[in-house]
C-alpha cells in the first residue's frame, strides 16, 4: 500500500475508520464445496471473496460492503435452482465481478431476478459477468449511483413476451448507468421507470420487444447503442430532457425510435434502417432532431398529433416508401436556420451550388391525404384523375392541404452522418 500524508492533527473518525477497513481486508478463497452464505456472513467489510469454478447452489444475500469474484472465463455460478433473486445486495460499494448467474424465480410481482440490487446499494459495481436464464438479470431498484457494465444477459424466451423479465430494469434509480452490455431475449434490454439522471451508453440489443424501454425518466442519456432484430429499438415515452444520440437500430419490427410525448430532448445522430417506421413522433415537443440517418422504411417519420416547436433539420431520409406520414391541415416547417435536409426522392435543382435546392420539397399531397383516410383509394393511384391532381398542385401550390414543408432541401448526405459503423451491420 502506498504511503499516504495527513495533516498532523487529528484526523476525523470516519478517517481512522476508512483506514482501519482498509488494513483489515483480506482475501478469502471460497471453494464450490463451502458454504458461500456463512463465509458472507464471516467476511468483514472490504473483503474480497474469490470463488474457485464451480457451482454454488441457492440463494445469497450480500450484507456488507464486499467483493465477490470469480475467475476471468466466469466459471464460478451462482445458481438460484428457480426461487426468487439469486443474488441479493443489499449494503453500498459492493462489488461483483467475472461470475456466471443463473436460474433465478420467474415471479415477475415479486420481482425475481439473477442480481437484485436493493435500495441501500448505493454505488454497486456489477461488471464482466455472464447473467444467463434470469427472470431479471439485474434488478435496481431504488438505488442511487450504481454501474452496470460488460455483462452478458441472456434471458428467457420460454414465456410469452408480457411474463418474460428484462435484462436490465431500473426504477427510480438516480445516477445509475447501465454500460456497454450485450443483452438478447427476455422482454426489454433495458426498461427504466421513474427515475432520473441515467446513462444508457454503448450496449448490444437483440432479439428483445424494445432494446431500450424509457416510462418518466428525464434528464438522461441514451447514446451510441446498437438494437438488431427487436420490435422497437428505442422506446421514449413520457420523459423529459432527454439526450438520444449516436444510436443505431437495423431492422426493428416496427419503429426504431418512437418518441411518445418526449419533449426537450436531443435525438441527434441516430441511424435507423429497415423498419416499418424509422421515427414515430407522437405529441413530442420541443424536440432538435437533426443529422439523423433514416434508411429503407415503409415510413421516415410518422408525425402525428400535432408536435409543436420541434427542430427538425439536417436528417437524411433515403430510400423510404414514404418518407413522411403527417396527417393534418396545419403547416409545418422542417428546416432550422435555413438548413433543411435529404430527400433522396427530391428531384431538384441547384444552380447556384449552394447545396440547397431551388425550390421547397413537400413529401406529401392530396392524394397522400385520401389514401391515408381511405386505403382503398390505393386501386386509383394509377389514374389519370390522379395524376391531374398531383400536376395541378406543383403548378397551384395553394391548394395543397396543409403539411410538412422543407423550404431549404439538401442536395445530399449532410457530411455530419458517419455512415460506416451502420454499414457493417446493414450489409
Amino acid at each position: 500500500m502506498r504511503n499516504v500524508n495527513f495533516p498532523k492533527y487529528i484526523l476525523p473518525s470516519v478517517i481512522l475508520g476508512s483506514i482501519a477497513s482498509i488494513a483489515s481486508a483480506e482475501v478469502i478463497h471460497v471453494q464450490p464445496t463451502d458454504n458461500l452464505q456463512l463465509v458472507i456472513d464471516q467476511a468483514s467489510s472490504g473483503d474480497v471473496l474469490v470463488l474457485s469454478s464451480g457451482t454454488y447452489q441457492g440463494q445469497f444475500v450480500i450484507n456488507k460492503p464486499l467483493t465477490l469474484t470469480g475467475p476471468e472465463d466466469r466459471s464460478a455460478i451462482l445458481e438460484g435452482q428457480r426461487q426468487g433473486r439469486t443474488l441479493f445486495v443489499d449494503a453500498e460499494d459492493v462489488v461483483v465481478r467475472h461470475l456466471t448467474v443463473t436460474q433465478s424465480g420467474m415471479n415477475l410481482p415479486q420481482m425475481d431476478a439473477g442480481i437484485f440490487l436493493n435500495n441501500t446499494a448505493t454505488r454497486a459495481l456489477i461488471e464482466q459477468n455472464d447473467l444467463l436464464d434470469n427472470l431479471m438479470g439485474v434488478y435496481i431498484w431504488g438505488t442511487q449511483d450504481a454501474i452496470v457494465q460488460h455483462n452478458r444477459i441472456v434471458g428467457n424466451n420460454e414465456f410469452r413476451v408480457n411474463e418474460r423479465g428484462n435484462g436490465v430494469s431500473v426504477w427510480n434509480a438516480p445516477g445509475s448507468k447501465v454500460l456497454e452490455n450485450d443483452i438478447s431475449l427476455g422482454r426489454d434490454g433495458i426498461f427504466s421507470n421513474n427515475s432520473s439522471h441515467n446513462v444508457f451508453k454503448g450496449n448490444t440489443f437483440t432479439n428483445l420487444r424494445y432494446g431500450v424501454h424509457y416510462m418518466y425518466t428525464n434528464d438522461s442519456e441514451v447514446s451510441e447503442n446498437i438494437s438488431v432484430d427487436n420490435e422497437i429499438g428505442y422506446a421514449l415515452m413520457f420523459s423529459d430532457r432527454l439526450k438520444v444520440t449516436n444510436n443505431i437500430a437495423v431492422r426493428s419490427k416496427a419503429q426504431g425510435i418512437m418518441v411518445n410525448y418526449t419533449n426537450h430532448s436531443i435525438i441527434v445522430g441516430n441511424q435507423v434502417a429497415r423498419a416499418e417506421k424509422c421515427l414515430f413522433a407522437y405529441n413530442a415537443n420541443m424536440n432538435t432532431i437533426r443529422n439523423n440517418y433514416f434508411r429503407q422504411c415503409d415510413m421516415g417519420i410518422h408525425y402525428t398529433a400535432a408536435g409543436q416547436g420541434n427542430h427538425i433539420s439536417g436528417n437524411a431520409f433515403v430510400d423510404n416508401q414514404n418518407q413522411v406520414k403527417y396527417v393534418g391541415t396545419r403547416y409545418m416547417e422542417w428546416s432550422h436556420e435555413q438548413k433543411g435536409n435529404y430527400w433522396s426522392d427530391n428531384s431538384a435543382f441547384d444552380l447556384n451550388a449552394d447545396g440547397i435546392a431551388d425550390t421547397a420539397y413537400r413529401p406529401n399531397g392530396i392524394i397522400d391525404q385520401v389514401v391515408w383516410r381511405a386505403p382503398a383509394a390505393r386501386l386509383l393511384l394509377n389514374s389519370p384523375a390522379v395524376s391531374i391532381v398531383k400536376w395541378a398542385q406543383t403548378q397551384f401550390p395553394a391548394i395543397l392541404p396543409g403539411g410538412i414543408i422543407d423550404s431549404y432541401p439538401l442536395m445530399g448526405i449532410p457530411a455530419e452522418i458517419d455512415l460506416r459503423k451502420i454499414k457493417e451491420l446493414y450489409e
